[in-house]
């Protein structure tokens, strides 16, 4: 792929979303850093992935050959230390990312500044952006082995022997030192002197999480645990709020490392403002790094994606509020719908489930076509469930035909199967470690195919949707800004095709699918298709 050839991540999103922990290892471990448990085989538990093992396989071209044009990973920053009771009876470490400790820290776990910056700067070698998942909402939860190692009395002298079953009774509940903690004057908590949780949007208490008062306008201090905490980089800051200490520790990763966008993690739950100002301050963290460092495309800007629950195709207001692209919990479902309604095993069933996915398509496509917004679909996520299995095949190319941005979830690549654990937690399910060993081979050649192509190709994700024949389904893509035009053909079946009023006059049309070259005659060509046809210009 020439860059000439490449429209960029921001136009034409493919994006693959891996949690570094779950991923690869490579080189030594942090497994065990802060005294967290070391049980790589737990539920809940720090499996030993890091920055080390994302190296290694962008260096090896696992991404490159899915087509994928950025990485999101899971937050990078120091997690809380210990555990803390699962819902369905395990112990749940931190590996996920989304319980903060110190923002201004690497996580020991997945390595140090130097593996980071080496990721970032691979991945930047190969035209591929990094998306760090963010979290403004919430801090993480006050662990027993966090609090004993910065605020030793206010826990009971047994804490570190408790089970999940009577986890509670580690905690000195009486001890003052608990408003040391992040504080009142930072967060909302169920802990003695700390404001309790609200009953809407910004002030609710997400699954017992510490909310940070990320609203209010009153200027605040440093926590008392963080300024006495040896290695973090967090310092007291003059006349600045809550909102004004971690949007600077987060936008401190753009500066530092080049970080190229953030997927802000609960979107609802956080005031638009607030993430107006995240988003313009990162962006001119993201300008400061590239005219420092003489890296970077100056035509890129910052980009910024929500998690908005319950999101779908619409226009909202987080558009107007920093926001490049939404993710799309529509599409997930809306798939799953046709793959049910039809057998895809039978030709039959086969062909009305493409008539179904055309009428969404067409949907797709004028929504976001004009470029005014633009929305992230996917497959599979870590807060839902994996897209069945045995689907795979198919929903590998109605994802990756589908106008707008497109998300990858590690794993529906290879067929990574769900965790053995998933009647205990049908979220933890979804976030196994990545099966290197056993891959569907067939399958990722599919998505490698289907990946490259759409990067190539600008109209797969903003171009005009017209339809030209239901059995075998036949469709064209145009986009008239760019003049990029691609015909898809899905199988089986054998077709003549006029492609002369699409393409122009050209001599030969190539099948991406098959890297076969198909001969112009009078205008059309003639294909027998097994499953699948990418025609574009030679």
């Amino acid at each position: 792929m020439t860059p000439e050839q490449d429209q960029g991540f921001a136009e034409n999103p493919i994006v693959y979303f891996l949690m570094t922990d779950r991923f690869h290892a490579s080189g030594p471990s942090g497994m065990g850093s802060y005294g967290r448990l070391n049980e790589p085989g737990g539920m809940g538990t720090f499996h030993g992935g890091n920055f080390a093992g994302i190296s290694e396989k962008l260096r090896a071209g696992w991404f490159n050959e899915l087509g994928v044009n950025a990485i999101w990973i899971s937050a990078p920053y120091e997690q809380i230390h210990g555990w803390v009771p699962g819902a369905a009876g395990f112990r749940h470490e931190a590996y996920h990312g989304y319980w903060p400790l110190d923002y201004t820290c690497v996580d020991a776990n997945f390595g140090d500044r130097a593996s980071f910056r080496e990721m970032v700067s691979e991945a930047h070698a190969r035209g591929i952006a990094i998306v760090l998942d963010v979290v403004l909402g919430h801090v993480g939860y006050p662990d027993l082995n966090t609090l004993s190692q910065f605020l030793p009395a206010t826990v009971q002298p047994h804490a570190g022997t408790v089970e999940v079953e009577n986890y509670q009774a580690g905690y000195n509940l009486d001890a003052p030192q608990l408003l040391d903690w992040w504080g009142p004057a930072w967060v909302r908590a169920s802990l003695p002197g700390y404001q309790s949780g609200g009953d809407d949007e910004l002030t609710r208490l997400m699954l017992g999480l510490p909310r940070l008062l990320s609203e209010c306008d009153n200027h605040v201090a440093l926590p008392a645990f963080l300024r006495t905490k040896p290695d973090t980089g967090a310092v007291d800051l003059p006349a600045t709020t809550v909102a004004g200490y971690v949007i600077g520790w987060l936008c401190q990763w753009v500066r530092e490392f080049g970080v190229d966008g953030f997927r802000c993690d609960s979107a609802r739950h956080v005031g638009l403002r607030t993430w107006q100002r995240l988003k313009s301050q990162a962006r001119a963290a993201w300008r400061q790094w590239r005219e420092e460092t003489g890296r970077g495309d100056a035509n890129q800007q910052f980009w910024m994606l929500g998690e908005v629950f319950g999101h779908g195709l619409e226009r909202s207001a987080y558009f107007d509020h920093g926001f490049d692209s939404v993710l799309n919990f529509s599409f997930q479902h809306e798939l799953k719908d046709i793959a049910q309604a039809a057998d895809l095993a039978s030709a039959f069933g086969r062909s009305l489930a493409w008539m179904r996915l055309d009428r969404l398509y067409a949907r797709y496509a004028q929504a976001l076509g004009g470029r005014e917004h633009d929305v992230l679909s996917y497959l599979s996520s870590h807060d839902t469930e994996l897209f069945p299995r045995p689907w795979l095949h198919f929903g590998a190319t109605a994802l990756m035909l589908l106008p707008g941005g497109v998300q990858i979830f590690y794993g529906d690549e290879t067929a990574r199967p769900p965790s053995a654990h998933a009647a205990a937690d049908p979220v933890q399910a979804t976030r196994s470690d990545m099966n290197w060993s056993a891959p569907d081979v067939a399958l990722l050649r599919h998505w490698q195919l289907l990946g490259c192509f759409r990067r190539r190709h600008i109209a797969i994700a903003r171009g005009n949707h017209r339809r030209i024949s239901a059995d075998p389904y036949v469709f064209v893509r145009a986009d008239a800004r760019s003049g990029d035009v691609v015909m898809i053909v899905i199988g089986p079946g054998q077709v003549r095709l006029r492609v002369v009023d699409d393409f122009g006059p050209v001599p030969g049309l190539r099948d991406a699918y098959t890297g076969t070259t198909c001969e112009v005659v009078d205008g059309c060509v003639e294909l027998t298709v097994a499953t699948l046809a990418l025609l574009e210009r030679t």
